[in-house]
């Protein structure tokens, strides 16, 4: 593997790494709810869950791609990464929104 291919991959891990410890962060915090709002994140948790699984199993599909299909697995991930971004800003900004009004009561 060339040195460039490894060092996105390794980055693209340190990101995923870096948003699983905030993930674990908001379900703690999530975890502190009652009834319907606490289902309500551990939902939406799950999903970014599935999502993530998804991309992390298309980094290791980049892991052994051939230098013909790395660059279509490249943009591949790089656009799943996007949208698990968008998703993970948007429940996020939900659970601290939820729970700062949680708070407020």
């Amino acid at each position: 593997m060339s040195e460039k291919r490894d060092a996105n991959i390794q980055n693209l891990k340190a990101k995923i790494d870096e948003w699983n410890a905030e993930l674990e962060r908001l379900t703690a915090k999530a975890n502190q709810e009652e009834g319907e709002v606490k289902a309500g994140y551990h939902q939406q948790a799950e999903e970014l869950r599935a999502k993530r699984k998804g991309i992390e199993q298309r980094i290791e599909d980049l892991k052994d791609a051939s230098d013909s299909a790395w660059e279509d697995l490249k943009q591949g991930v790089e656009t799943s990464w996007e949208k698990w971004k968008e998703s993970f800003s948007r429940a996020k900004n939900e659970f601290e929104e939820g729970y700062r009004e949680g708070r407020k009561k």
